[in-house]
């Protein structure tokens, strides 16, 4: 994937390379026509990377090792221009260790502290994301907080984009004192500040980016949540001042066929609402967030970034295992490559494509859906809460109703996007 640009060339392109606006639109272009003729494709991809070299077929046993070997060191270095990071592989690597653990990082919930509710295994912490043709750089905790010197980061979103705020704060709070760190939790801004740092790294509560009547409280009911498509000043106005922002919203788009969507003010209540499919609110609704990025980002003071969508694994027929019930049990990631479920929706993933393509304003995609499809077992499941508790050993036992398979457990795969987040940044 390659729209990232230098922090330290304040926003201006690498000589030598297009301009960021330019590069987005061409990708967003390309997107369209290449990307759902094969899931495969990469999103917003420009350049080939480089091919390996092929050897011939060999008996000698020292060869093939040899070229085994050559094929790691073929790798180049990361490059956000050269190479895509969502075309890769998962690779088991039993001497990876997490920067924390459920237990050690004080601000995770409890929703996705999967040890701490019981999770005995612990193999879904060791997978490492490999893209084919270059070397990500490791997470620094070290170099992000020198990078966000003097800055506020702030994820915006649903739940999962909370996951991913917790998961940066995890991975870079344990290199900071007690005394010079603190955490304030609300109900829609929350705020982590490094305090030698002058930074801050903050979550802001907004599932749809635009307004909507189940903001908080949350209605339960889909069939009852109203958005309201044409307004977003209720939480953009919280967005102002902001260094580095990303966003993310997809799942709970995902409640139905239709969404009741409203224009004008919530006065008229249940009577003003118009039906709309899904993808067709969902394009309404992200243009409201695209128009207000081009109207109020200064690209030369603010980064803005996108998460795609998290996929969810809720139809074990998906990945062929037909005795399997959701994403409960599943161990090991799915090895098929390129594989695509149903949890991951195109046309919500073009949508994203054919806005941000139309954009004025750069915003750099941060594609986790290919690499997060195939980690079915990296999921919540059964270990999480119900209602703000933890679940019983009873709902433990019914998985069919109670597994989450829409989040993921911490430490896990967010820490992924974090790390292909960081080597952006």
């Amino acid at each position: 994937m390659s729209l990232a640009l230098s922090p330290s060339a304040s926003m201006k392109p690498p000589r030598g390379k297009l301009p960021l606006s330019v590069i987005t639109v061409i990708c967003c272009s390309a997107f369209l026509a290449l990307l759902f003729a094969n899931t495969s494709r990469s999103f917003f991809k420009l350049n080939s990377c480089p091919r390996r070299l092929v050897a011939k077929k060999s008996k000698d046993k020292a060869a093939v090792d040899n070229l085994k070997s050559f094929e790691m060191d073929d790798r180049f270095e990361f490059d956000p221009e050269e190479c895509s990071v969502n075309t890769g592989k998962w690779v088991f690597n039993k001497s990876l260790k997490p920067f924390y653990t459920d237990s050690s990082c004080p601000y995770l919930d409890r929703q996705v502290s999967c040890v701490k509710n019981g999770r005995r295994d612990s193999d879904y912490q060791r997978w490492q994301w490999l893209p084919d043709d270059c070397t990500l750089p490791r997470f620094n905790p070290e170099v992000a907080l020198k990078k966000l010197r003097g800055k506020r980061l702030m994820f915006v979103g649903d739940s999962l984009q909370r996951g991913q705020w917790q998961s940066f704060v995890c991975m870079v709070e344990w290199i900071i004192p007690e005394d010079k760190k603190s955490m304030k939790r609300g109900l829609f801004l929350s705020v982590f500040r490094a305090k030698e740092y002058d930074a801050t790294i903050e979550f802001y509560w907004a599932p749809y980016l635009i307004e909507s009547n189940t903001d908080q409280p949350i209605i339960g009911d889909p069939k009852k949540r109203i958005l309201k498509v044409d307004s977003i000043e209720k939480h953009s106005k919280n967005w102002g001042g902001v260094d580095i922002l990303v966003f993310n919203t997809y799942v709970w788009w995902m409640s139905g066929l239709t969404l009741k969507t409203l224009w004008g003010s919530f006065g008229n209540g249940a009577e003003g609402y118009e039906e709309l499919d899904t993808p067709v609110a969902y394009k309404i609704g992200l243009k409201t967030w695209a128009n207000w990025v081009d109207s109020n980002i200064n690209p030369n003071k603010t980064r803005v970034f996108f998460t795609t969508m998290s996929p969810t694994h809720t139809r074990n027929e998906d990945w062929n295992n037909t005795k399997g019930i959701k994403c409960f049990n599943e161990t090991k990631p799915v090895m098929k490559k390129r594989y695509w479920g149903s949890g991951s929706d195109k046309r919500m993933m073009s949508v994203v494509a054919s806005i941000v393509g139309k954009m004025k304003a750069p915003v750099t995609i941060l594609n986790i859906t290919q690499l997060s499809e195939y980690r079915i077992e990296a999921h919540t499941s059964v270990y999480t809460e119900n209602g703000g508790k933890v679940l019983t050993e009873k709902e433990k036992a019914d998985p069919l109703r109670h597994a989450d398979c829409i989040h993921w457990c911490l430490p896990g795969v967010p820490d992924t996007w974090n790390q292909i987040f960081l080597a952006y940044l």
